[in-house]
Order: C-alpha cells, then sequence, then structure tokens
C-alpha cells in the first residue's frame, strides 16, 4: 500500500481555478486605461508572480498608480469577474481536492493572491476544502521564494518533505522545490518542461488521492535521498 503525503498543497491561479484570463483581460484594460499596449506575451511573464512584483512590471509598462493601489484594483476586477461569471476550476482540481478530504488528507491553498482574494474563491466552493490558507499578504517572501510553502507546511503541523505541492507556474514550481516538498507540475498557461518537476501531470482530470499518494511513495524517497 502506498505511503500518503501527509498535506496537499495547492496554487490557486491556473492550478485550481482557471482565473489566468480574468487576470489577464485586468492587466490590460488598466495598461491601455494609461494609454500603453499590453500583450499576451506581457501577461506571461506575470503569471505565478507575487502581485506586488507584478505591479512593478505594470508601472514600468506605464501605469501611474501605486504598487499596492495596482494590486487592489486588479484584484477587485478578478473578484468581480468571479462573482458574476462563477467560479471556473481547472479539470480535475474540484474532484481531486474533493477526493484529498475523503481520504482524511490535509490540504493548504498555498497563493500569491492577497488574502481576499483567496478567501473569496474558497467560500465559493460547496465543500470544507481547505484547513489552511496562506495568501501573497500574508508572507514576506512570496514565490519563487520557499517561505509561502513552508508557512503552510508549519500550519498544518507537517514536515514540508512530507508534503506533495501542486503547482501550474514556473515561479510556482521553483517554490515548491525549494521548500523540499515533492513538486507536482501541472501546465495550463505557459510550459514546465525542463523546469526540474518531480512529476508533470498533463491534466488533473480522473485522478485520485490515490494517485497523488502513490506519486509520494515513489518520489518521496528519491526526492529525500538528496536532502
Amino acid at each position: 500500500m502506498s505511503r500518503q503525503p501527509r498535506a496537499v498543497l495547492w496554487d490557486m491561479d491556473g492550478t485550481l481555478v482557471d482565473t489566468e484570463p480574468h487576470w489577464m483581460a485586468a492587466e490590460t484594460a488598466l495598461v491601455e486605461s494609461y494609454g500603453g499596449t499590453w500583450t499576451h506575451e506581457d501577461a506571461l511573464q506575470l503569471v505565478g508572480n507575487g502581485l506586488i512584483d507584478s505591479a512593478l512590471i505594470l508601472q514600468r509598462a506605464g501605469v501611474d498608480m501605486e504598487a499596492d493601489a495596482i494590486v487592489s484594483q486588479l484584484t477587485d476586477a478578478v473578484q468581480e469577474a468571479l462573482r458574476t461569471q462563477g467560479v471556473p476550476f481547472r479539470p480535475g482540481a474540484r474532484e481531486l481536492l474533493q477526493d484529498l478530504r475523503r481520504a482524511g488528507i490535509p490540504t493548504a491553498l498555498v497563493t500569491m493572491s492577497l488574502r481576499r482574494m483567496a478567501l473569496g474563491v474558497v467560500d465559493l466552493i460547496d465543500f470544507d476544502a481547505f484547513d489552511h490558507v496562506v495568501a501573497g499578504d500574508d508572507v514576506a517572501q512570496p514565490k519563487p521564494h520557499p517561505e509561502p510553502y513552508l508557512r503552510a507546511a508549519e500550519l498544518l503541523g507537517v514536515d514540508i518533505t512530507d508534503a506533495v505541492v501542486i503547482e501550474d507556474s514556473p515561479t510556482g514550481l521553483r517554490a515548491g522545490l525549494s521548500s523540499g516538498a515533492v513538486t507536482l507540475g501541472v501546465p495550463h498557461i505557459v510550459p514546465l518542461a525542463g523546469l526540474g518537476a518531480h512529476e508533470l501531470w498533463p491534466t488533473l482530470a480522473s485522478r485520485t488521492a490515490a494517485d497523488l499518494s502513490d506519486l509520494f511513495d515513489r518520489l518521496s524517497t528519491l526526492t529525500g535521498a538528496a536532502r
């Protein structure tokens, strides 16, 4: 029987829910309101970033606002889109999360979005999805620093090496890997090949808690040897 992870730590935007198009639309509208242009390629460089880091990039694109104000305005726009259009779960994410809860495996949401944004998403999930939430305004060092994942493990009372991280961005993968967790990449907007993920799954569709346990059982021994 496979050894279960003691926790599964989920990224939010692009991994749990497909909010990236909402963020990109909000960024485009903001830059254009200052007379600038914002391409899809421009938007890709923000995927997975801490919001203040993203705000600084938007300032360089011509947005004449304080970084905190940029973060607040973008968050408001994305929250409004979710409120009016619903929460677009990534394929298989809701089902896998629910199966983890049935299996009794603790979970945390680890996102660089603001806490109010993260809690708004969690509140729209129709079951008790997460034991803890760690958001961008809860930590001093955003992803790709390991602090967000280390903080989540601390809140759950587990060793990070006993956890699985699920991520969709290069920035998030670096955070998971540097934390010491078994790190699973599920690419969405940007490719993840060659970035060191312990494993890549093309999708979470049809995946179960047993699949994550098999992954952890197989990879924790290998990754542990390098720790």
